[in-house]
């Protein structure tokens, strides 16, 4: 969000808070009656109730990896991918709408964005995806997936970013580095860049896939499916994106976006 739409965003909600405090005077006033005055005491808001949540105006497009008939990876012990990522990003959601974030989500519930009688359901699926986030004009997309690798011993969260965006480096370095520090992850990975996955590819905005561990390891399986740690994963999420939203100085700037058939 640039300056200019920043501040027509802090003037209106200083106009909203002022014409709420005049109402509430009158109303305080109209019911003291013959009582007096109305003292500053009664007029008062709380501080929640006066200030601007830390982060409002900002939008974040949660993308809540697979869904509906594609699984996604499947975990040693049979969990789906997709439950998993959706769980985290509802999570997040919460969490980020709490300090007045605006969030898009690309799905909400175990679904795919695609026709039931589509030939390529995955394409379609993907395309679905990026329409709204191209609509979005966030501040920052965050994919949210799980790993597997053929080596059950392979464990911990990666952040992966467009290769050559800066602004996607920054992100995924703190996402990394919080989810690294928060989840006291014994053996820490580093972000890393990509230029063939098809979302980060041909985002319009900045984008990170959070593949927040490896269903393909036993213990972090068990981990991914216990609410308490996922409840950490989204924490985690949360502290590394705001710590980039603190960065943000330049306009934002996306993947590529040439119609090139995609590496899925």
């Amino acid at each position: 969000m640039d300056k200019k739409t920043m501040l027509k965003v802090v003037i209106v909600m200083i106009v909203a808070m002022a014409v709420a405090l005049l109402i509430r005077g009158i109303l305080l006033h109209s019911k003291n009656g013959e009582q007096g005055p109305v003292t500053a005491e009664e007029l008062s808001f709380t501080e929640t109730e006066l200030e601007p949540k830390p982060y409002s105006g900002m939008i974040i497009v949660i993308d809540a990896g697979h869904g509906g008939k594609d699984p996604g990876k499947v975990g040693a012990n049979g969990t789906l991918e997709k439950d998993i990522n959706l769980e985290i990003a509802l999570l997040l959601k919460e969490l980020l709408e709490e300090d007045g974030v605006t969030v898009v989500m690309t799905r909400q519930t175990d679904t795919g964005l695609y026709d039931e009688n589509s030939s390529n359901k995955k394409m379609q699926d993907l395309k679905g995806r990026l329409a709204i986030i191209g609509e979005s004009r966030a501040d920052l997309v965050v994919s949210i997936h799980q790993n597997s690798f053929s080596d059950a011993s392979v464990c911990g969260p990666q952040v992966f970013y467009y290769e050559g965006s800066k602004q996607g480096e920054s992100a995924a370095t703190l996402v990394q580095n919080a989810l690294n520090t928060e989840l006291e992850i014994a053996k820490p990975r580093t972000q890393k860049s990509n230029d063939n996955y098809f979302l980060l590819t041909r985002c319009s905005q900045i984008m990170i896939i959070a593949e927040c561990g490896f269903l393909s390891n036993p213990d972090e399986e068990k981990l991914l499916n216990d609410k308490t740690y996922r409840q950490r994963i989204a924490e985690a999420l949360r502290k590394g994106i705001y710590e980039y939203l603190d960065t943000v100085t330049e306009p934002k700037e996306g993947g590529q976006t040439d119609p090139e058939e995609p590496i899925i």
